[in-house]
């Protein structure tokens, strides 16, 4: 496989979920480069965009095996993981899994759920593996978390903290769609008010494992110069020394972020890295992991937009 068979097969998955999902095409290129590098995806949007369709139909077309959780207050690190069940008729412990221990994990409404269980998620996120009482279980090597949380919520809320945050390699705002997506999406799902049958709605598999694995070595195989390299890091350094920043990119967030730039530019069949491949991802990139001082929410300061002021005063390699 080669950049120009990746960038086919993402025009195909964006058709696809474009025809159930209004408006997706950036967002599913998007989930198809964090795939593509092993990342994980928190999307944000209000409840009815969207959302959880989305990450359905994202897991179909790649043939991957799809688990939910449904995150409340009361949903316990064991739910998610598993634990050792005592079994009386053996006289034994028997492991009963979570369901995390899949290809495709959808977690929904995650800032409903207390830290605790949201800590259960981070050794899977960083080493795909679950340690439980002691014992380390591998997980699958395309296990993918895509959550999903309401931007204002008030009550029965836990924001993720950083740690949680900066294992999500995107964070994606899922937006209304135009009046015309808007119109196409009441025509196209307007025969039932329930979750919509991917399979009557023409959803297919498009991968399979081998061709997956083949995706990612594409990926993995962009050359990226050192002077990309040096620009990225000029990127994160810049997101430390601004003054409307309390908190900038970590060293962790500038390496992600070349890996995502390797990705971008294999889905635009291209096997080498831009500046632009780094500048088009800075923004889902860094705005979950970096943190406005005091002074600049007082201000009314939006992440985004100093976020995207750092990246135009960042000179870019020729």
């Amino acid at each position: 496989m080669n950049v120009d068979e990746v960038q086919i097969l993402l025009q195909r998955l964006q058709s696809l979920i474009g025809c159930v999902v209004m408006g997706s095409k950036e967002n599913t290129r998007l989930c198809f480069i964090s795939f593509l590098v092993g990342g994980h995806v928190l999307l944000e949007g209000v409840p009815g965009v969207g959302k959880t369709l989305l990450a359905r139909c994202f897991a179909r077309s790649l043939g991957l095996d799809l688990k939910r959780v449904q995150c409340t207050p009361d949903l316990m690190p064991g739910d998610v993981i598993g634990a050792n069940i005592f079994d009386f008729r053996t006289q034994s412990f028997t492991l009963t899994k979570g369901p995390i221990f899949t290809e495709f994990l959808l977690t929904d409404e995650i800032n409903r759920t207390p830290p605790k269980t949201q800590s259960a998620l981070l050794e899977a996120m960083q080493e795909r593996s679950v340690t439980i009482d002691g014992t380390t279980h591998a997980l699958s090597s395309r296990f993918m978390v895509m959550a999903t949380q309401n931007p204002v919520e008030h009550e029965g809320t836990y924001p993720l903290p950083e740690a949680q945050l900066d294992r999500f390699l995107f964070q994606l705002q899922i937006a209304y769609p135009d009046e015309e997506q808007e119109v196409q999406a009441v025509i196209a799902h307007a025969s039932s008010s329930g979750m919509p049958d991917l399979e009557a709605l023409g959803i297919e598999r498009l991968t399979d494992e081998v061709g997956i694995d083949a995706l990612r070595s594409v990926a993995r195989g962009v050359h990226l110069e050192p002077r990309i390299a040096r620009y990225i890091v000029a990127l994160a350094r810049a997101s430390r020394d601004h003054p409307s920043l309390m908190v900038g990119l970590s060293p962790r967030a500038a390496t992600m972020l070349a890996a995502a730039a390797r990705a971008n530019a294999a889905c635009d069949g291209r096997d080498f890295v831009v500046p632009d491949d780094a500048k088009s991802l800075i923004l889902p990139v860094a705005r979950h992991r970096v943190m406005l001082t005091p002074t600049a929410e007082m201000d009314d300061a939006r992440v985004d937009d100093v976020i995207s002021q750092i990246a135009g005063q960042v000179p870019a390699p020729h």
